[in-house]
């Protein structure tokens, strides 16, 4: 794992693909977003909160995100998406991304995303199960 990574208990490779970059021949500022997204989705999978959405119908809803960008990023090029949580709350969670590219050895994006839970049988918020939680504190090494 990169150095540049420390800190961050879930790291996703994503490849730069050709179709990513807009007519200034970089990767499009929306692009990142798609990035987080998957990010956010390899770690769901670490704390098996995906499995939990099946059994409980709770489930994650991105109730606000950003995205900071450093330096452009440019095909070919492998990414490092370095992802953790910093606040968490009982029916919420704030998570923090840190795009680093494999080519260029720097940091190129920032981005977090406010997560809330969601019953989707009441559409009502929730709070994260025990085990959920559990296991988030675990992973970040939170007591």
């Amino acid at each position: 794992m990169n150095h540049l990574l420390d800190g961050f208990p879930v790291v996703t490779e994503i490849p730069v693909a050709w179709g990513e970059m807009d007519a200034l021949q970089h990767v499009n500022n929306v692009t990142y977003f798609r990035y987080f997204e998957t990010a956010r989705i390899d770690y769901f999978k670490h704390i098996d909160l995906m499995e939990n959405i099946a059994i409980t119908q709770v489930g994650p809803v991105v109730a606000e995100t950003s995205c900071r960008y450093k330096i452009p990023v440019t095909f070919p090029d492998t990414l490092l998406v370095g992802t953790k949580i910093t606040d968490l709350q009982d029916d919420r969670f704030t998570m923090k991304y840190q795009v680093v590219s494999k080519k260029l050895n720097k940091t190129t994006t920032l981005g977090s995303a406010t997560v809330v839970m969601f019953d989707f049988k009441t559409n009502q918020k929730a709070n994260l199960t025990p085990e959920i939680l559990a296991t988030i504190q675990q992973l970040e090494n939170l007591r």
